[in-house]
């Protein structure tokens, strides 16, 4: 079994533009005659791999601590596409069943309302991509509000340049945290040695 880390080192990782660059501050250093090193992270919860939840553009909708974690585990399709994805394009591109799509673009593949239509009118049940945003920037909200309004599931800022295109085994469960819209991610990939049946 090939295990792949598909998440950008935290502090390291590319910053969607007018967010909080990553940081740690030191609490306490055992260089400094401290018992332990411990510190705290100041952090966007939407820098690197991370989950959005439908609270990130619905209000009043689920948070991250509410969410099913069966989407975020299952068999999925890596998949290399660049440009401004239609519905037309997911209905050529996705495979019959697919029920997670990552989408493998460097950074230059998003979604419009009918491409994220269409994905949950496939069954499809997670989408993630290795942009920072599924949507561009032009309208990042619309194809947010239509999966997650739809229940299909996020993940952005994955890290997918050196994966390639196939069916894998994805492990990628958000942080639990109760009010947020969103949480961090240690995405990985299994190879298809490693499968379970029944898949949803």
């Amino acid at each position: 079994m090939k295990i792949i880390d598909i998440s950008h080192e935290l502090l390291q990782a590319p910053v969607y533009p007018g967010d909080p660059v990553p940081s740690l501050e030191p609490l306490s250093r055992i260089a400094l005659g401290d018992a332990c090193n411990l510190p705290a992270a100041h952090l966007c919860l939407h820098n690197a791999a991370h989950a959005d939840a439908p609270l990130h553009f619905l209000e009043d909708e689920a948070d991250i601590a509410s969410l099913p974690l069966e989407p975020f585990l299952g068999t999925c399709q890596v998949m290399t596409v660049t440009g401004l994805l239609t519905g037309a394009d997911m209905e050529r591109l996705v495979p019959t069943g697919c029920k997670r799509l990552l989408l493998r673009g460097l950074g230059k593949a998003f979604l419009t309302q009918s491409a994220a239509f269409v994905l949950a009118d496939l069954g499809v049940r997670l989408v993630g991509t290795d942009a920072s945003s599924i949507g561009s920037q032009e309208d990042e909200a619309a194809p947010h509000k239509e999966l997650l309004g739809a229940g299909v599931m996020i993940l952005e800022g994955l890290s997918l340049s050196q994966v390639n295109d196939g069916a894998y085994f994805l492990i990628a469960p958000p942080v639990k945290i109760a009010q947020a819209d969103g949480a961090p991610v240690r995405a990985l990939l299994l190879d298809q040695f490693f499968c379970f049946s029944n898949d949803g």
